[in-house]
């Protein structure tokens, strides 16, 4: 099954067309490579997803044939780490109000 419909059957990504973008943008890789959206994906394989905000690694367990149930498609991957970036950005130093003014 290709990547991009496996992210698509098992709610990783909630539409095919995102999972296909992702995949152009280098965010999708498998087993340490760079994943297009044509890709085949196996039992076995180990999946990461990148987003700006957050990263996904998990291995796949089970390529479903057709379309699956939101309980089913838990079952397809296990996660083996989901971590949230902080991208905390520095606040400036002196507000407006605060910065001298030219007298």
């Amino acid at each position: 099954m290709r990547i991009d419909q496996f992210l698509k059957r098992s709610r990783i990504i909630k539409q095919r067309d995102a999972a296909k973008k992702a995949c152009d943008r280098g965010m999708i890789t498998i087993s340490g490579r760079s994943a297009k959206p044509g890709h085949q994906v196996a039992a076995k394989d180990i999946v990461v997803v990148e987003w700006p905000d957050r990263r996904l690694e998990f291995e796949v367990l089970d390529v479903p044939d057709g379309n699956v149930s939101k309980e089913k498609a838990l079952s397809l991957y296990h996660v083996l780490s989901d971590e949230q970036s902080s991208d905390e950005r520095p606040s400036d130093e002196q507000s407006s109000d605060e910065r001298p003014s030219d007298e």
